[in-house]
């Protein structure tokens, strides 16, 4: 099973294996609050490119274009397959990230890609 979290909801031992996704540490969550068993920087979306994006809902369509085609890139490359075999190896894993928007962010284009070729 592959869940999205946020950062700063209480981490519970239904999360399974949790994955920080963002480029930045979350600010005021400590590493001990946070129970990340792995963060997974480089999978982040480019500074440049949350920067562009701003978690402004109408930007997301293209946000995620150009993510995707970021995730396919040899700076990001090994991190998303790292996720793959995460995928595989663990009954359950949670991808945490720290946006205040549910809908709109890199957890959830990573979730959707990661279920659409992991079946």
């Amino acid at each position: 099973m592959l869940e999205i979290k946020r950062v700063y909801d209480a981490a519970q031992t239904e999360d399974g294996y949790r994955v920080l996704v963002d480029r930045i540490w979350p600010r005021g969550v400590s590493k001990e609050k946070a129970a990340i068993d792995e963060w997974l920087k480089e999978v982040a979306p480019s500074t440049e490119l949350r920067k562009w994006f701003g978690h402004e809902p109408a930007k997301y369509p293209e946000f995620v274009k150009f993510y995707l085609q970021e995730l396919t890139d040899e700076a990001h490359l090994a991190a998303f397959q790292r996720l793959e075999n995460l995928v595989k190896d663990n009954k359950q894993l949670t991808l945490v990230y720290s946006a205040k928007d549910t809908e709109h962010n890199q957890a959830v284009v990573l979730k959707e890609r990661l279920e659409r070729e992991n079946g």
